[in-house]
């Protein structure tokens, strides 16, 4: 069974002026990232504006980041992992996005969201994982994001649904509670040869590690993918200062994200390193010209501009 691993950058959609998807721009980041020590790549995140897609954009971008790194390896030796993000409110909606991904074939896992807005609760939390987990023999990632969707997973739900499913294969915790973390490590440390979990925090991947994550989806990696992939790898490597080293030159850029609507951080950041992205969708609009200035006074602190 698959096991995620390393720092993965949920990609950026690049749009047009139009606000069409930049089939081109997207294999040209996804080699970027990838050239730069990403460990794997995953479109349609939060962080690529999943929400805003059609089915035929979500299939062609797909296609696209996919062709984008065939035959690379990473500096394991490993062929770069591809993981879908497959989110929607309701389960018949998410299971119609698996289908895509099913169609397009070679990827390695899909993740999924918690439903937003409904608010359900831990049994019925349960029973929408469980019901995806049973239309596919993909493996499933669960995503717990609850700073942008209220809703959370709990540990002992998590642990649940990594006993009753074998196809659940771990979480990516974006809450930013080092305790929450713990717990989903430590509940499931029995079943660590199956289930894993993915720091969500940009600013605890060193800590994650440390606790025994496997590895982090990192949006910041977008823009500085080798001093994010550095600290898994000099981690790895046994190189802890070093690896704590990388963690604190990327925090700042991470604390910055909050001074725009997210993405929109992410994509100005790619912008002043001439990777053109194109814009976030509105209603995000462009960062002001004080944060600009202050958001550049970081890149160019951290040596990325």
């Amino acid at each position: 069974m698959y096991k995620p691993y390393g720092v993965i950058p949920p990609i950026v959609t690049p749009f047009n002026e139009d606000g069409t998807i930049d089939k081109q721009a997207m294999v040209s980041i996804s080699k970027h990232l990838v050239d730069n020590g990403a460990h794997g790549l995953f479109p349609f995140g939060t962080t690529g504006e999943f929400y805003g897609v059609s089915d035929d954009e979500f299939i062609q971008t797909l296609i696209a980041v996919q062709l984008a790194v065939v035959d690379r390896k990473d500096r394991y030796g490993n062929p770069i992992q591809l993981i879908a993000g497959c989110n929607h409110i309701t389960t018949r909606g998410v299971i119609r996005l698996i289908r895509l991904v099913e169609q397009v074939g070679g990827y390695d896992a899909i993740s999924v969201l918690t439903p937003m807005f409904i608010s359900p609760s831990q049994e019925e939390l349960y029973n929408f994982f469980k019901t995806i987990a049973d239309s596919t023999s993909l493996p499933i990632i669960m995503y717990n994001n609850p700073p942008k969707t209220n809703v959370t997973i709990a540990p002992s739900t998590a642990l649940r649904l990594a006993r009753d499913c074998e196809n659940i294969i771990g979480i990516k915790d974006s809450t930013g509670d080092m305790t929450n973390c713990e717990e989903y490590l430590r509940l499931t440390m029995d079943l660590r040869d199956k289930f894993n979990v993915m720091m969500g925090r940009d600013t605890m991947i060193y800590a994650g590690l440390h606790y025994g994550c496997s590895g982090a989806v990192a949006s910041c990696a977008n823009v500085a993918p080798r001093l994010a992939a550095d600290i898994y790898d000099k981690f790895m490597d046994g190189d802890m200062k070093g690896a704590l080293e990388a963690q604190y030159q990327l925090a700042p850029l991470r604390i910055a994200t909050a001074m725009g609507t997210f993405p929109e951080v992410i994509k100005e950041g790619l912008a002043m390193q001439g990777i053109p992205v194109g814009k976030c969708l509105e209603p995000i609009s462009e960062l002001n010209p004080e944060q600009k200035e202050k958001l550049r006074d970081i890149l160019a602190q951290m040596n990325l501009i």
